[in-house]
């Protein structure tokens, strides 16, 4: 299987595209999430939707806006409102991980590879086949 990671953006105008993906994909949802991490003091939180795979083709994609929405628990928030809307209204939990910042790490593509670890490793996508 094949999951990637589709950035739209740091969830500011993007956010709105994440959102109508959502609610154009409602039976194809498998998770919605909320990834908190620290970048210089600051609290921020990456927003995702990941799908069920597809079939045929076993592509599961995941689709991001990174690290650009201030984490809800310390600075309440529109866009994180709003996600958390839809959430409600399709009938799905927002699970929330801590990560490492994207910073950290030379490339998107390992900062990637380190999260689908993660999901992984947290049973919210499926083990390498």
């Amino acid at each position: 299987m094949i999951q990637r990671f589709i950035e739209l953006g740091e969830g500011y105008s993007d956010i709105y595209e994440l959102i109508e993906l959502a609610k154009s994909n409602p039976n194809r949802i498998q998770y919605m999430m909320a990834l908190h991490t620290t970048i210089e003091k600051r609290e921020l939180t990456s927003l995702a939707i990941i799908l069920k795979p597809t079939d045929p083709g076993k592509f599961q994609p995941i689709y991001f806006c990174r690290e650009g929405i201030p984490n809800p628990v310390h600075l309440p928030n529109k866009r994180f409102d709003l996600f958390s809307e839809t959430a409600r209204t399709l009938g799905k939990e927002i699970y929330e991980l801590s990560v490492k910042p994207s910073v950290i790490f030379s490339e998107n593509e390992l900062y990637y590879q380190y999260l689908i670890g993660i999901l992984r490793l947290n049973h919210f996508l499926a083990p390498l086949q």
